[in-house]
């Protein structure tokens, strides 16, 4: 079965996986971005300071696929100071449509502390049709809730960084967010093959891929999507988006979940222990170099 589309709390429906255009570079956007259009991703997510929203839009002209076939996420990322209603005709121009079916406040920094004040903006944005949904990404269990004591709209959406490794203290988040009835969508998921390798969690997710005869990056999907996340990801390499398309195919058992679960928090643990030892190796080689120059005084 494919991916199935999952529902708002504004009654719309977001298609379950999502090719994202970060870090792609300007003159290779456009080209990947209609590859995964040609592979079936409907779903296109792009920001603001990725600065290539127009290949993105230009790859959504030459589809030649209807506005409607698509689902179009950017996001507002405070470039050069740009205040929302600014940035979304901007990025409007660029994609070259109407509207946007879901436009995020990038991070909760970029609010400068006044996160309600710069929500009720979003929120007029959508009023006014430039936007049909509006979410965030990057917030915390505490941004949200200073949110919401005075949102009129909910955000639908909380874009954050959602792997294994992080998944022990991100636990919580993702309990508000269900509890709230906001999805969580999912980024950098595949940080455990990619950045972090040898770590516990190469054994379950490999123990699992061989036991479905599947891959093990198409496992940490998986498990992504098991959370109840959208899933964001992209790839240069056909064969591999293709892969990540057959995910919504692929259904981990509670098993499999906790296995992955227990071996990210371990990870996690070890990452929090190795960052102590680094923090406190520097005050010793610190002190020490003050008491050579102490000492070499004397």
């Amino acid at each position: 079965m494919p991916f199935k589309d999952i529902l708002l709390n504004d009654g719309r429906k977001i298609p379950a996986i999502g090719f994202g255009s970060w870090k792609i570079p300007k003159d290779v956007a456009s080209g990947q971005v209609s590859q995964a259009i040609d592979l079936g991703f409907d779903h296109l997510d792009t920001a603001q300071v990725y600065r290539n929203e127009e290949e993105v839009g230009q790859a959504i002209k030459e589809s030649g696929l209807s506005r409607k076939d698509l689902w179009i996420t950017t996001k507002w990322s405070g470039v050069d100071d740009k205040d929302p209603l600014t940035s979304v005709k901007e990025s409007l121009e660029k994609l070259g449509i109407e509207y946007i079916d879901l436009y995020l406040i990038h991070h909760p920094r970029l609010t400068k502390g006044d996160i309600p004040g710069t929500w009720k903006k979003l929120e007029e944005l959508q009023k006014a049709g430039y936007v049909k949904s509006i979410g965030v990404s990057n917030f915390t269990k505490e941004d949200l809730q200073e949110l919401l004591a005075s949102a009129t709209i909910k955000p639908v959406v909380n874009q954050i960084l959602l792997h294994p490794y992080v998944i022990k203290s991100t636990t919580p988040l993702l309990k508000y967010l269900k509890e709230q009835h906001i999805v969580p969508e999912g980024y950098s998921t595949l940080i455990p093959l990619t950045s972090k390798t040898g770590g516990p969690v190469d054994k379950p997710v490999n123990a699992i891929a061989k036991r479905l005869n599947v891959k093990p990056e198409q496992v940490l999907l998986a498990w992504s999507h098991a959370k109840d996340a959208v899933i964001v990801t992209t790839s240069s390499r056909k064969e591999r988006l293709e892969g990540y398309l057959d995910v919504g195919d692929i259904k981990l058992t509670k098993e499999d979940v906790k296995a992955i679960d227990d071996a990210g928090a371990k990870g996690e643990l070890w990452e929090e222990r190795k960052q102590k030892l680094t923090v406190a190796a520097k005050y010793a080689a610190a002190a020490g170099l003050i008491g050579y120059i102490v000492f070499s005084k004397l």
